[in-house]
C-alpha cells in the first residue's frame, strides 16, 4: 500500500524498486551512461544512481525530464508501476499506452483543492488534451489558460510550459498526451 499526504499516494519501496529497475533498463537500452542521462535531465548523477537503486523520491517533473532525455513517452517510463504517481496535490495514473504512431498515452489525473501545478515543457511536438470529469479546473499553456467545468475540454501544446489550477474543490480529469516526434533528417 502507498502512504498518502492530502489523500495522494507516495511511492512505496516496492514501487520505487520497480521504477528504478525499469529506468536503468531503458537507460542501458539507449546506450546512455548515468552521467549522460543525469546531465541531460538536469539532475545530479548521485540522485539518478539512487533512483535506479530504488531510493529517492522523484518528482513528476524529474520523471518527465528523464522520459524526455530517454526519448520515450512518460507512460513508457511509469508503465510497470501498479500505482499512481504524484506530488504536491496532484495524482496521475496511466490508463493506457498506445502502440501506434504517434505515441499516445491516456491518464487519469486528480488535483487537490487550491493547488497550482506548473508543468515543464515536454518533448517537442507534444500535444495535451484535458477533459474535465468533476470539479473546476484552469488549464493550458502558461498565460493562455482556460477555465473548465465538467464536460469541457482544452487542447494545448505541451512542449511549452503549462499549468493546472484548482479552486476550492478537487478536480478530476482525463488526459491524453500525443507525442508528435520531429522527423529526423
Amino acid at each position: 500500500m502507498c502512504q498518502s499526504i492530502l489523500g495522494l499516494p507516495t511511492l512505496n519501496q516496492s514501487t520505487l524498486n520497480t521504477l528504478g529497475r525499469h529506468l536503468q533498463k531503458l537507460r542501458q537500452e539507449k546506450g546512455m551512461s548515468l552521467s549522460q542521462l543525469a546531465a541531460g535531465a538536469g539532475i545530479a548523477k548521485s540522485n539518478l544512481s539512487r533512483l535506479e537503486q530504488g531510493n529517492g523520491n522523484p518528482t513528476l517533473d524529474t520523471i518527465w525530464r528523464l522520459a524526455k532525455q530517454l526519448d520515450v513517452p512518460f507512460g513508457e517510463l511509469v508503465q510497470p508501476l501498479s500505482t499512481s504517481v504524484g506530488e504536491k496535490g496532484v495524482e496521475v495514473r496511466l490508463i493506457e499506452q498506445g502502440k501506434g504512431t504517434p505515441d499516445v498515452d491516456a491518464y487519469w489525473m486528480s488535483i487537490a483543492p487550491n493547488t497550482e501545478r506548473e508543468a515543464e515543457a515536454h518533448a517537442t511536438g507534444t500535444q495535451e488534451t484535458i477533459v474535465l470529469v468533476s470539479g473546476a479546473l484552469e488549464a493550458g499553456n502558461t498565460g493562455r489558460t482556460q477555465h473548465l467545468k465538467p464536460g469541457d475540454s482544452v487542447v494545448f501544446n505541451a512542449d511549452l510550459p503549462h499549468v493546472y489550477k484548482t479552486q476550492d474543490t478537487w478536480a478530476t480529469c482525463l488526459i491524453t498526451i500525443v507525442y508528435h516526434k520531429e522527423e529526423k533528417a
